[in-house]
């Protein structure tokens, strides 16, 4: 635990002097596209108390100067499985973005998905010396936490305090300087393959660029789907991307659950190109221009070409229906939704004051999903797009980028995480998700 949490202190102290410097790229590495923007910030961080406490609460205002996506290669299940096609599909993205942007950048923020993601919530008390709540005691009741036996080869990607009770007062997002004799915090812990991590810093530094970050797609998706009073209520988002579908709950707005299933929209590709007997491209293009989930009486008229040129003229000249196509697309969508609904129920997202979900990714756009999702999930749905961001280039605003954009706001104004704080090293910190879940609703 401290080599981690001296590397994660490292990654903010770079992102610090990146800020500095005025200028920093932000790379989504998923399994279907690999995408870069660049940053340029306008200033220092505005210090606002809501946003929560500690040094790296504030917010900064930037705009995308650069942007650029290119195919993955060599990603599956948003982990790396080969690592030089991964290697020279970076490099190639960053490169593009570099020259649009006219400007060098060798520090990046990099999210990802996969990596089997596990959430924990945490607590610890923290008895006051002088009765006023100062910054080391903050990073003392952190310390206090007790840390879950999080099994071998796994690494902390995410550990944020979420809520801070003072005496009988919770709720509190900043407690500094207030007055009480006992401090209290609840924590959400995210945790990932150490494997999974340790492949992307490999290859991020064998694309020479100095790494400021890492965060969760499902997290940084969250960040740009929901809107601020989803954040502030509850609500799910689910990231349908091509290779794992991730999931987060917020509330307060803070990300208190995530988790991955390794399924996502490359898989109805693949069941398209399996049934259809078509090349994958083709594939891909048949369920992005006539893929759908809801079959209507007019489905069986409407036919699709799926013919080819090799000279074969039955085989060129084949079609099928549409209400054919839904047939192999729907079972995979509702077997994803179906595991999307298991990872929710575990935990506990019914007993959430609010239940909002909202689907984003590229997986998303599939018509008519939100309806499907609506039934089975049995909550309100809604589709999201990522929020407008300064300078962003039309190509990158719609749901596929969700994660991307996401990414921009965390690099702007990260939350507060356990190595913000000087915790002493030997206290370096279970419960389980459904006692979070009970503490939020008993507190909120």
């Amino acid at each position: 635990m401290t080599g981690l949490y001296q590397s994660q202190r490292a990654m903010r102290a770079m992102r610090k002097t990146a800020m500095q410097r005025g200028v920093i790229a932000v790379l989504d590495v998923g399994s279907s596209k690999i995408a870069c923007l660049i940053l340029r910030f306008d200033g220092g961080p505005r210090a606002r108390a809501e946003d929560g406490v500690g040094p790296m609460a504030g917010q900064s205002s930037f705009r995308v100067i650069g942007a650029a996506t290119t195919r993955s290669r060599g990603v599956r299940f948003g982990e790396i499985d080969a690592m030089p096609e991964t290697e020279r599909a970076i490099r190639t993205v960053v490169q593009t973005a570099q020259k649009a942007a006219g400007q060098r950048v060798d520090h990046v923020i990099a999210c990802f998905a996969g990596a089997s993601p596990r959430s924990y919530g945490l607590a610890g008390e923290h008895e006051l010396a002088d009765r006023v709540v100062a910054e080391a005691d903050i990073a003392r009741v952190m310390a206090a936490c007790d840390m879950p036996p999080i099994g071998a080869g796994r690494e902390v990607l995410h550990a944020q305090p979420v809520n801070f009770a003072l005496d009988h007062r919770s709720g509190l997002a900043d407690p500094r300087g207030q007055i009480g004799q006992r401090l209290a915090v609840d924590m959400h812990l995210l945790t990932v393959e150490a494997s999974a991590i340790g492949s992307l810093l490999t290859c991020l530094k064998r694309c020479d660029l100095e790494v400021a970050g890492l965060a969760s797609s499902a997290y940084t998706a969250g960040l740009s789907a929901l809107v601020e009073d989803e954040q502030e209520l509850g609500a799910a988002c689910i990231d349908m991307g091509g290779g794992a579908t991730g999931i987060s709950v917020f509330m307060k707005k803070h990300m208190i659950y995530a988790d991955s299933v390794r399924m996502g929209g490359d898989h109805v590709t693949l069941d398209i190109a399996k049934g259809l007997a078509v090349p994958v491209e083709m594939a891909e293009r048949i369920k992005c221009l006539n893929g759908g989930v809801q079959a209507t009486g007019m489905d069986d008229r409407e036919m699709i070409g799926i013919g080819a040129d090799t000279g074969d003229w039955d085989k060129d000249r084949r079609q099928v229906s549409r209400t054919e196509l839904i047939g192999i697309i729907r079972p995979r969508v509702e077997e994803i939704l179906e595991e999307v609904r298991l990872r929710l129920d575990a935990a506990g997202f019914a007993e959430m004051p609010a239940q909002q979900i909202v689907l984003t990714g590229g997986g998303s756009q599939i018509p008519g999903l939100d309806g499907l999702a609506a039934r089975i999930l049995g909550h309100r749905v809604r589709l999201g797009r990522p929020l407008r961001v300064q300078g962003l280039p039309q190509l990158a605003t719609g749901a596929a980028f969700a994660a991307t954009v996401g990414l921009c706001l965390f690099a702007a104004s990260p939350q507060d995480e356990w190595w913000d704080f000087e915790i002493p090293p030997e206290r370096y910190p279970a419960r389980s998700l459904k006692k979070a879940i009970r503490w939020l609703r008993e507190n909120w």
